[in-house]
């Protein structure tokens, strides 16, 4: 099972924002579209970060309310692990794993393409689990 196959799934729709905007912005598309991170942009679909909840609590703890007022680009995380639609269940699960986050956006062609999510992962696997149990157990059956 591969990223592409998720993407056809759920679709390629993500939500972004600018790394001029304010946190308190991000904090209100995460809030109303109840997700966990937001891919960042130069407005050409080019990545240039990610915003995730982790982030805005680490600012908030150092910077208490006036987090709200400094720009996504001093909250983000600038260095973006992502991966493409070739890419296994398996190995997205691997990146996520190590790099102890949840959210992996998807390019293709060095533009943002989609985003996978441990939650995707996790059902798409359980999907594919269900599938060879069953396959066994027909097998089994006429065997």
């Amino acid at each position: 099972m591969t990223v592409k196959a998720i993407l056809e799934s759920k679709g390629h729709d993500v939500f972004t924002l600018g790394p001029n905007e304010k946190l308190s912005e991000a904090i209100r598309m995460l809030a109303e579209h109840r997700i966990g991170a937001l891919v960042i942009t130069n407005g050409d679909r080019k990545i240039v970060g990610i915003l995730s909840e982790r982030d805005i609590v680490r600012v908030v703890a150092k910077e208490g309310a006036a987090a709200l007022d400094i720009a996504v680009r001093s909250a983000m995380t600038p260095k973006v692990k992502i991966c493409n639609e070739n890419h296994t269940v398996n190995e997205v699960m691997e990146i996520m794993t190590r790099g102890r986050f949840r959210h992996l956006p998807v390019e293709k062609n060095g533009l943002l393409d989609g985003i996978v999510s441990i939650g995707d992962v996790v059902k798409r696997r359980i999907e594919d689990v269900e599938r060879e149990a069953e396959e066994i157990r027909a097998y089994i059956a006429t065997a």
